[in-house]
């Protein structure tokens, strides 16, 4: 399988909180999460959190090939956290946590699994691409838009709406994301379809998946052409020029395009 990855941080001078990588037979993307106060919580920080999350899936899938997707994510987290247990407050509600997308090839199928508002897409070889979602955080987010959008970006009225809907995290009802519960990837979507069906594959963090989901300038056919044609640095660069455009806060946007897949 080829892997062409590209990851932009949201500005000059900010830690990239996403992280990608690969193997011959598998792609992660982990897309962190913190607000303001993390560092006080947790002196590692959010993109140590996503990268420690997204190593230790590497390594589990790259050692273990006969476990679940759902079983090696239970065990990245769990790795993840206890390297900081000993010195970060793990459960408290601000520490770092992260989406997760996962794709591998296995026994002639493409296998997946999808955690938080990470995005995956299989571009199939007949009909038009799959896309696999989790929608639980944008349902319960709803409620909590019109405050944050406006209240100011940073200030204490910010947080405390942020804190409020994070609150709903990895809890029945709520949505779920890789932090410091094991259990929460037993929550992912995962499913699998024969690699023949597959012409590519997409993982998505949600700062790239905008393209479609927030500022509409594509479907989800149109992204998997300039896919292939231009690449993923493609993507990113229209996703900074809607931003900029729509005075939008930029965010960390990550892709890594998969084609190739019967190529191990």
């Amino acid at each position: 399988m080829r892997v062409t990855m590209t990851s932009a941080a949201a500005r000059a001078g900010h830690a990239n909180e996403d992280f990608t990588g690969a193997l011959p037979t598998a792609a992660v993307l982990i897309d962190g999460a913190g607000i303001s106060g993390t560092e006080s919580i947790c002196r590692h920080g959010v993109a140590w959190y996503a990268g420690r999350l997204g190593g230790s899936l590497l390594s589990l899938l790259s050692l273990v090939r006969d476990r679940g997707l759902s079983a090696l994510l239970a065990e990245a987290i769990k790795q993840a956290t206890d390297d900081h247990r000993g010195t970060c407050d793990v459960a408290d509600p601000i520490s770092p946590s992260a989406t997760v997308a996962i794709l591998r090839l296995y026994d002639g199928l493409i296998e997946y699994l999808v955690l938080g508002d990470s995005v995956l897409v299989l571009d199939r070889a007949d009909g038009g691409p799959l896309v696999v979602s989790d929608p639980r955080e944008l349902i319960i987010s709803r409620p909590y838009r019109s405050a944050l959008e406006a209240a100011t970006e940073g200030t204490d009225e910010y947080h405390r709406v942020l804190r409020d809907l994070r609150a709903n995290r990895n809890r029945p009802g709520g949505f779920w994301v890789a932090k410091d519960d094991p259990r929460a990837a037993d929550e992912a979507i995962t499913g699998s379809r024969p690699i023949s069906e597959l012409t590519g594959a997409v993982l998505l963090s949600n700062g790239a998946s905008r393209i479609v989901d927030r500022f509409r300038l594509a479907d989800w056919p149109e992204v998997m052409t300039v896919l292939a044609s231009s690449g993923p640095a493609e993507i990113i660069h229209r996703v900074r020029q809607a931003e900029a455009r729509h005075a939008v806060t930029a965010d960390d946007a990550t892709i890594a395009y998969c084609t190739d897949l019967g190529e191990a």
